[in-house]
């Protein structure tokens, strides 16, 4: 006899229903600040951005459309999260993330280390001890969140401690491809971080993929000990909630690349996204198509009505 799912643990109905809406007013805002950046704001600003109205408008938006849309991400996988399997696990997995993530980024920009000498700006907003700015711990709670789940289609789901590490060394990996195209993208093209000791690849050093790699690697492991690879692969890896997350959070990133003809880290960029993706969009087609199969045998060998065969 299955034991009925505690109260606590079950999905909230609100939650879900608040989960899509808050997705795509976040890909809008993505979509549309990638639209801005790649065109009027590229070059000289057109006529209409020279008006005194205009001149009070786009810096205020400048500064809030990027923490905007990363709260936004960070609310509808929280939601997403909570309306599977929730609130209390979601809180958790939010928690884990942040904190985990914010532990790295203040380390890494008071020593060096796991990323390299680095410091943000102040185009990210309100910064943590003045050296965090408070959407990139948030940025990776959701992006971790769909790299969990995309492991979910392409891993075996056990539940025993060598699968919980297997799931979190390739998240980690699926993770460093968002950088590919994104360090160059903030750091290059714009300037929301710096590099002070430039490294080969549009000023970044080798060590920021390693220290991607190795928190990445660690925050996924600490949600796996809350949500097991069995939950993400039953209930958030069969939906394309966080194939669309993680996708369109590359988007911005490598058009900027592009506008800028920084070659090198567009089309790594584009690849090292698209392959997951892709990897993951074949699994779960094959899934579907197992998952029919399986029941077509069935439906053919179901006894026949009485009515139908005389017996």
């Amino acid at each position: 006899m299955t034991r009925p799912t505690p109260a606590a643990e079950r999905g909230s109905p609100v939650a879900a229903r608040l989960a899509h809406p808050l997705l795509w007013m976040h890909v809008a805002i993505i979509l549309f600040s990638t639209l801005a950046l790649v065109t009027f704001l590229a070059g000289t600003p057109p006529a209409f951005m020279q008006t005194p109205l205009a001149a009070k408008v786009y810096p205020i938006g400048f500064k809030f459309s990027g923490p905007t849309y990363v709260v936004l991400g960070a609310l509808a996988a929280l939601a997403h999260a909570a309306g599977k399997f929730g609130w209390r696990r979601a809180l958790g997995l939010l928690a884990v993330g942040v904190l985990l993530s914010l532990g790295a980024e203040l380390t890494g920009t008071s020593t060096g280390l796991p990323f390299g000498d680095y410091s943000y700006t102040e185009m990210l907003g309100y910064r943590i001890a003045g050296l965090v700015p408070y959407p990139i711990p948030l940025s990776w709670f959701f992006m971790i969140y769909c790299c969990l789940a995309i492991c979910g289609r392409l891993l075996p789901a056990h539940d025993s401690a060598d699968t919980r590490m297997r799931w979190a060394l390739v998240a980690g990996l699926v993770l460093v491809a968002w950088d590919v195209s994104m360090d160059p993208a903030m750091s290059y093209a714009t300037a929301h971080w710096r590099w002070h000791q430039p490294g080969f690849f549009y000023g970044m050093p080798f060590l920021n993929w390693v220290g991607w790699y190795l928190t990445g690697t660690l925050v996924a492991r600490a949600m796996l000990a809350i949500v097991p690879p069995s939950g993400f692969a039953g209930q958030v890896s069969p939906t394309t909630f966080p194939l669309i997350l993680y996708a369109v959070n590359g988007v911005m990133p490598v058009a900027l690349v592009a506008r800028r003809e920084m070659w090198w880290a567009f089309v790594p960029g584009l690849l090292a996204m698209a392959i997951p993706v892709a990897l993951a969009i074949r699994a779960g087609i094959r899934a579907g198509r197992v998952a029919h199969q399986a029941r077509t045998p069935h439906a053919r060998s179901a006894p026949v009505p009485a009515s139908v065969t005389g017996d």
